[in-house]
């Protein structure tokens, strides 16, 4: 498995990819080939340090969250379907697929999804709600010694009472939702990936 002419894409791969993701054929194989320069390895799987080593990620405050998001719980290892399927949430939303898939499944980079992978990011104990000390932890990496604990602590208190409707001092993902509804989220969580 460890040559590259054994990882190479098949057409059908290609096909299944793109009803999965949404990716066209050519976005496909130009990430495909990111992916196997990111691949150190050689063994068709990135780890977190391939991901490290890229220098958006490296100098993200967020980057070891994102980073996080491409594996599965308990994974160290991620193969180029898991990579696409995840990075499938930053594709902009075309004005043909707004709508629903009649088939019943949102497509990966519907405004639930983009919400569902944002949410995430700050959920860090993965209970499906984000604690007043969730919320101080991602506010820390992302604005690192700029502003006090006690100014932290003062935005985290006012972002949860005014995000909570049900009272438990903590954001659900549908608390979550309703305070974005007016956001762009489309437009702020989309990469434009070339053609």
């Amino acid at each position: 498995m460890g040559s590259r002419a054994s990882t190479l894409l098949r057409e059908e791969e290609i096909e299944e990819i793109k009803k999965e993701t949404g990716f066209s054929h050519s976005q496909i194989t130009r990430l495909y080939s990111r992916f196997t320069s990111l691949d150190k390895g050689e063994n068709g799987t990135l780890s977190r340090e391939d991901f490290q080593r890229i220098p958006e990620l490296a100098i993200n405050p967020l980057g070891d969250r994102i980073i996080n998001a491409f594996f599965l719980e308990g994974e160290d290892q991620v193969n180029f379907r898991g990579f696409m399927r995840m990075l499938a949430h930053f594709r902009p939303v075309e004005d043909n697929e707004k709508n629903k898939d009649p088939a019943g499944s949102e497509p990966l980079n519907s405004r639930t999804n983009k919400l569902l992978f944002a949410f995430r990011l700050y959920d860090l104990d993965r209970d499906d709600k984000i604690s007043r000390d969730e919320l101080l932890q991602v506010l820390r990496m992302m604005v690192g010694v700029n502003i006090s604990d006690e100014q932290l602590g003062s935005i985290a208190d006012r972002t949860i009472q005014e995000a909570d409707q049900n009272g438990d001092n903590s954001i659900s993902f549908t608390e979550f939702i309703k305070v974005l509804e007016k956001v762009d989220v489309e437009q702020k969580m989309s990469i434009r990936f070339l053609h």
